[in-house]
């Protein structure tokens, strides 16, 4: 595993809530990662690690080769990839997703 690598895992199984985002949960930099946020933010989760995607080639690149998903943002729930915005909006929706971060609030 190279060196981002080990920095990734080490980041998404060391919290319980960690979002892959272009920007942070105070200023997302693009519509995605904004709804990310807002999903988040609607089931309680007020307390998330936000890693910024933009700030760091190497993560940006890294990310997508370890949940080998090519798009950001992505979020991990005790160390477990669970999806992009997208999969995100459909789990809330249906109410799997507050099922899921019940107990990370």
């Amino acid at each position: 595993m190279s060196d981002i690598q080990q920095q990734i895992h080490a980041t998404v199984t060391g919290n319980p809530v960690v979002l892959y985002m272009k920007g942070d949960a105070r200023f997302p930099q693009c519509g995605f990662s904004g709804t990310a946020v807002q999903i988040l933010k609607a089931c309680g989760v007020e307390n998330f690690v936000t890693v910024n995607v933009l700030a760091d080639e190497a993560v940006r690149q890294g990310i997508k080769e370890y949940a080998n998903w090519p798009t950001i943002p992505q979020l991990y729930v005790k160390g477990e990839f669970i999806g992009g915005c997208d999969i995100m909006r459909e789990m809330y929706q249906s109410g799997e997703l507050q099922e899921l971060l019940k107990d990370l609030g």
